[in-house]
């Protein structure tokens, strides 16, 4: 059944990037150079000095959800993002040209895991991008260190990655569970929000996100009143609500994410409990999310963030060329991580002048500082935590927003030397000496 379903991903895989790379040669000259390039098939084969898995080429696999509930601010829009990032690059690296394949991981650790080691083992993948779900990330992250590939995370949040389950041949590129319980907790506890109650999805991810953002909280002299777990792509939150609303914190913490956040946010206004007095908190809130929730019922949200395609010259520039791939819609932190992480990594296999040691790539791109129009100048640190600025945004009012996607306004941006753990806090044995 596993080799049907991806049988079937690989199918889909192949037409999209056909169609991808038509729509990029129409709309962009470089983008469209870079797909072709990035086709693989159409006879591009280079003899050179380096390499990756499969010895004529650099391969770069999509790994994410493309169905589920977490498709919005992943999926196709991370695919198109990796294959703009070749484009950019020029489509070739190392001498060798790139190219772009993808899958549906159905937010499964067995599925991710399987995908990930046939890819390995038999497709030449040599990096595998994105993951949303923090517990198909630490499966996917496991097989790349026993293959000695390159695993880059912008989908999957748990700080785990870069704390006990850190490896050398993972870097974590957006956002984890820390950093978005330190920039939007802070802010909501030193306006008042000092009691709290989780609703909290029950898989990795959740229970990080709750997990860390506890500890800020009781550092900040707050309280956990209590908590409730629910399943992933839960559509009825009203058992879940109604325990918040009993508990009487003045903040009803959403560890969680994608539909399920979106269903707890509409089904909270349609109880009036923010009427009534109690704040929701979503701690993963991307712009995806308040794109389908409307202003009307996302407005005065805090969340944190760690792009916006609003922000400045360089990321309005990008955005446009990307949502112009994707019939208008801006891209989420994720989308713009991949697009980022991939760059990077192009650019230390061009130093190293070879994919093959998935390692050296790592060491590579650590020693390399980051830089690019979407999330400026960075660094990554020793554990493979990718460090730049995090903001937290306040979602607009309906009367606030000149456009569509224009929703949020810049309540405070956190420095990357204070947006993320120190590395010594982050229990990786890379760190410990």
């Amino acid at each position: 059944m596993l080799r049907d379903l991806t049988n079937r991903s690989m199918i889909v895989t192949l037409c999209a990037a056909a169609l991808c790379a038509a729509a990029c040669k129409k709309t962009d000259n470089a983008a469209g150079a870079g797909s072709a390039a990035a086709g693989g098939s159409q006879g591009a084969t280079a003899a050179s000095s380096g390499g990756g898995g499969s010895g004529d080429k650099i391969v770069i696999g999509v790994l994410t959800d493309m169905s589920g509930p977490y498709a919005d601010f992943c999926g196709k829009g991370s695919e198109l993002a990796a294959r703009m990032a070749v484009a950019d690059f020029g489509g070739k690296v190392a001498g060798l040209p790139i190219e772009v394949i993808s899958a549906d991981h159905q937010n499964k650790p067995d599925v991710g895991s399987s995908i990930a080691r046939e890819w390995y083992d038999t497709k030449g993948v040599d990096v595998i991008v994105d993951v949303p779900t923090s517990s198909v990330a630490l499966a996917v992250n496991e097989v790349t260190r026993s293959k000695n590939k390159v695993f880059l995370v912008s989908g999957a949040g748990t700080s785990d990655l870069t704390g006990k389950a850190c490896s050398p041949n993972t870097v974590h590129w957006v956002y984890d569970t820390w950093a978005l319980s330190n920039a939007a907790g802070r802010e909501i506890i030193k306006n008042g929000g000092d009691t709290w109650f989780f609703i909290t999805v029950d898989y990795a991810f959740g229970a990080a996100l709750e997990r860390d953002a506890t500890k800020i909280i009781e550092q900040m002299g707050g309280k956990v009143l209590g908590d409730v777990k629910h399943p992933l792509n839960a559509q009825d939150f009203s058992s879940f609500l109604l325990q918040a609303q009993n508990s009487k914190a003045k903040i009803i913490g959403l560890a969680n994410a994608g539909k399920d956040i979106i269903n707890s946010i509409k089904q909270a206004a349609e109880f009036g409990i923010m009427a009534k007095g109690q704040k929701l908190a979503g701690l993963l809130t991307y712009i995806t999310d308040v794109n389908a929730l409307g202003l009307q019922a996302a407005q005065g949200l805090l969340l944190s963030e760690s792009f916006y395609w609003d922000r400045d010259d360089g990321t309005r520039a990008w955005s446009q060329r990307y949502a112009a791939r994707r019939d208008g819609a801006m891209p989420s932190m994720s989308q713009a991580g991949v697009y980022s992480s991939v760059i990077h990594y192009l650019k230390a296999v061009a130093e190293l002048k070879s994919a093959k040691d998935g390692k050296a790539v790592v060491d590579k791109m650590k020693a390399m500082p980051t830089d690019d129009p979407l999330f400026g100048k960075g660094s990554i640190d020793p554990n493979g935590r990718k460090r730049h600025s995090m903001y937290v945004f306040e979602v607009k009012k309906p009367e606030e927003s000149k456009a569509k996607w224009d929703y949020y306004k810049l309540i405070r941006e956190v420095p990357a030397d204070q947006a993320f753990r120190a590395p010594a806090d982050s229990d990786c044995p890379m760190t410990k000496k």
